[in-house]
C-alpha cells in the first residue's frame, strides 16, 4: 500500500475545487500526497492525468457505487462539487465507513457548505445585526434544519458522532476573483464564480445595476485563492494537532469581511458608466418581473447572511483581502465578460438557491 496521504476530491474543475486542488498541489509536502478527482469530461480527465500526483476517473456523483468506492480507498475526502447533494454524500459516507472498518481509523471529511446556512428574508431591506461565528457551538446547532445545506451538513456531523470519520463543515461566503493557477493554465478549471459575473451580466442586458429592495442587506465575501488557503490551513491543523475540532465543532467559515448589496451593484454600476454601458451608476431595484426572469422569483440576493471566521483565523489562517479588493475586482469581472462577447439576452443567470460550486 502506498504510503502516500491519498485524498479523493470532487469539484476539481470548477471554480473553487480547482483553486483548492491547484493549493494543495503548491504546498511543500505535495510529495507525500495523491489525489484522485471524478470529473465528468474524459478530456480534462486526461489532461488531470497529465500531473503528477493525481488520478482522474471519469464518472459522475450520481454513480453511487463508484464514489462509494472511491471513498473508501480514501484517507481524506475534500468534498467541493455540490453542497446539496444529499445522495452523493451518503455515498461518500458509505464509502468512509468502509475505510474505518477495513484500516481501524476514523478518515477525515471536509465538505463544502455555503453562506445560505444563515440567510433570512430581508428582501434588501436592512441589515440584520445577527452575526454567526463558527466557534460558537450552540449557535450553529441552533441554526433550523430547514435552512439551505443544513440536511447535509447534518447527515455529515451526524457521522462523527458516530465514530467512524472525522467531519468538518468549511463555510465559504460570497468568493470572489478571477482564478489563476496550473489547472486554469491547462484549460480544466472554471476561472468565474456565478454571483458577480451575473450580476453583471444582468446588469449589462438592462442597462443599469441591480440590487433587491434598497440593497441593505449583508454578506461576508472571501477572494478564491485565500479561500483555497484555508482548505490547506485545515488540512495542517488537522494532521498536526488531534484535537481540532471536528463534528459539531468542526465548522470552519471563509470570510474576511463584508459588503451591502448595494456597494456591491454600486461598483458595477460605476464600471458601466465608465465604460459607456450605463448613464447612471445608482442601483435600480429589480422588479417583480426582473426576479421572475433572472432569479426564478427567488430574493435571495436580497438576504442578509452575516458570519466572523473566529475559528478559522483560530488553526493558523491568514487572509489580508477584504471587501475593498472585491469591490476592486468587478471591474476586471466586467472587462473579461465584454471579452467573451455575453448573449446578455440569456434569461435565470442564478438557481433559485445560491449559486453552487459544480463540477464541469
Amino acid at each position: 500500500m502506498s504510503s502516500k496521504t491519498q485524498f479523493f476530491l470532487t469539484g476539481a474543475t470548477g471554480y473553487i475545487g480547482g483553486a483548492v486542488l491547484a493549493r494543495f498541489l503548491k504546498d511543500s509536502n505535495v510529495a507525500s500526497f495523491h489525489f484522485t478527482v471524478l470529473v465528468r469530461n474524459p478530456e480534462k480527465a486526461a489532461k488531470f492525468n497529465e500531473i503528477a500526483g493525481v488520478t482522474a476517473v471519469v464518472g459522475s456523483l450520481n454513480d453511487v457505487p463508484l464514489v462509494t468506492k472511491l471513498a473508501s480507498e480514501a484517507d481524506v475526502v475534500v468534498a467541493i462539487a455540490d453542497s446539496d447533494d444529499f445522495g452523493a454524500a451518503q455515498a461518500i459516507l458509505a464509502g468512509l465507513k468502509q475505510r474505518r472498518a477495513a484500516t481501524g481509523v476514523a478518515p477525515s471529511f471536509i465538505q463544502t457548505s455555503g453562506a445560505a446556512l444563515f440567510i433570512d428574508d430581508a428582501k434588501g431591506m436592512y441589515a440584520t445585526p445577527t452575526i454567526y461565528d463558527d466557534s460558537d457551538v450552540d449557535q450553529i446547532a441552533a441554526l433550523p434544519p430547514t435552512q439551505l445545506h443544513r440536511d447535509v451538513d447534518l447527515a455529515i456531523s451526524a457521522a462523527d458522532a458516530e465514530g467512524y470519520a472525522k467531519t468538518y463543515i468549511l463555510v465559504p461566503s460570497m468568493v470572489y476573483g478571477i482564478a489563476t493557477g496550473l489547472l486554469v493554465d491547462k484549460g480544466i478549471q472554471n476561472r468565474h464564480s456565478q454571483v458577480l459575473p451575473g450580476l453583471i451580466k444582468i446588469s449589462l442586458g438592462r442597462g443599469r445595476a441591480g440590487m433587491v429592495g434598497e440593497g441593505k442587506n449583508l454578506w461576508p465575501n472571501v477572494e478564491v485563492h485565500e479561500l483555497a488557503d484555508l482548505y490547506v490551513a485545515l488540512y495542517d491543523a488537522i494532521t498536526s494537532n488531534p484535537a481540532t475540532g471536528h463534528g459539531t465543532n468542526g465548522y470552519y467559515f471563509g470570510e474576511n469581511g463584508e459588503h451591502s448589496f448595494y456597494d456591491l451593484s454600486k461598483a458595477v454600476g460605476e464600471s458601466l458608466v465608465a465604460l459607456g454601458k450605463s448613464d447612471n451608476p445608482e442601483p435600480k431595484t429589480f422588479s417583480q418581473e426582473e426576479l421572475d426572469q433572472f432569479f426564478g422569483g427567488s430574493a435571495i440576493l436580497g438576504t442578509n447572511a452575516r458570519c466572523r471566521a473566529s475559528h478559522s483565523l483560530s488553526i493558523g489562517w491568514k487572509p489580508t483581502k477584504g471587501t475593498k479588493d472585491l469591490l476592486a475586482s468587478v471591474s476586471a469581472e466586467m472587462d473579461a465578460l465584454l471579452g467573451k462577447a455575453v448573449d446578455r439576452s440569456d434569461s435565470r443567470v442564478f438557481q433559485i438557491e445560491p449559486p453552487k460550486v459544480q463540477d464541469a
